[in-house]
């Protein structure tokens, strides 16, 4: 019989403040609640993951969420948010550490459970993540947008930014393309493993840090959803687009 506690998961979402293109981001108002609490709230929802935690290296952060929650601060030099969460499970007894970005607070929580169900169903896979159908030419070919392309038994064989699979009949369509969504689940070794790993020279070309473990023969699962991906916030139109939505969603909940 295999032991239970081998299956633990735990929830880790990772948050900086400083950002590029919108700073602040974590604490960006939504219906008057800050998009980092959205995700938490979101993230906690899930079945299957024992424990949400928020990892960040910043107090506003940390005083943006309730009392209750679980913030693990963390040191401000991590490269990425995969080697926030690393550290950020140091010491937490689990076994399949589920990475869900800050930026998305109409996350499904089902996603997490659905990774978490594919790491534990098949022991050959190191990490799982979410994919899910391009079907509009111009997103396609947004080199913002990732794309993966899997094998048969569904795991990743590549990730790039540029427009794969090419159809040589119809150049520039989409076909049975997907999208990457940046959510990944990790067995705790190999998530160790991979925070260790410097990055590698596909990394490096495309700036898909995805890329260093199949690059390091880390084999990853895609789970694919038929539905459309979750709004992420990376841009001050996408934080009024989420906002939007959100507004429309409540406004329907009054009705």
């Amino acid at each position: 019989m295999r032991d239970a506690s081998n299956d633990v998961a735990v929830v880790v979402i990772p948050a900086r403040y400083g950002s590029t293109r919108l700073p602040g981001k974590p604490l960006a108002d939504i219906g008057g609640r800050p998009l980092i609490d959205h995700v938490w709230r979101r993230a906690g929802l899930t079945r299957l993951a024992e424990r949400v935690l928020v990892a960040t290296d910043d107090e506003r952060i940390r005083r943006a969420l309730p009392p209750h929650a679980e913030v693990v601060m963390t040191s401000a030099d991590h490269p990425s948010g995969s080697d926030r969460v690393a550290e950020a499970v140091k010491g937490v007894n689990c076994a399949i550490v589920v990475n869900v970005q800050g930026d998305l607070p109409l996350l499904d929580p089902a996603l997490i459970d659905d990774l978490i169900s594919l790491l534990r169903a098949d022991r050959e896979l190191g990490m799982a993540t979410v994919a899910a159908p391009i079907r509009a030419a111009e997103e396609f070919r947004n080199p913002s947008v990732v794309k993966v392309v899997c094998d048969a038994r569904g795991r990743a064989l590549y990730f790039s930014r540029a427009p794969i699979p090419y159809s040589r009949e119809r150049p520039g369509e989409p076909g049975g393309a997907l999208r990457h969504v940046g959510i990944y689940a990790y067995r705790r070794p190999v998530l160790s493993k991979f925070a260790a790993l410097t990055p590698t020279p596909l990394e490096r070309t495309e700036k898909l840090e995805q890329l260093r473990a199949l690059e390091n023969g880390i084999v990853i699962g895609v789970v694919r959803r038929a539905d459309s991906v979750p709004l992420e916030v990376d841009t001050p139109e996408d934080l009024a687009e989420v906002r939007r939505v959100m507004a429309a969603m409540e406004e329907r909940h009054r009705e």
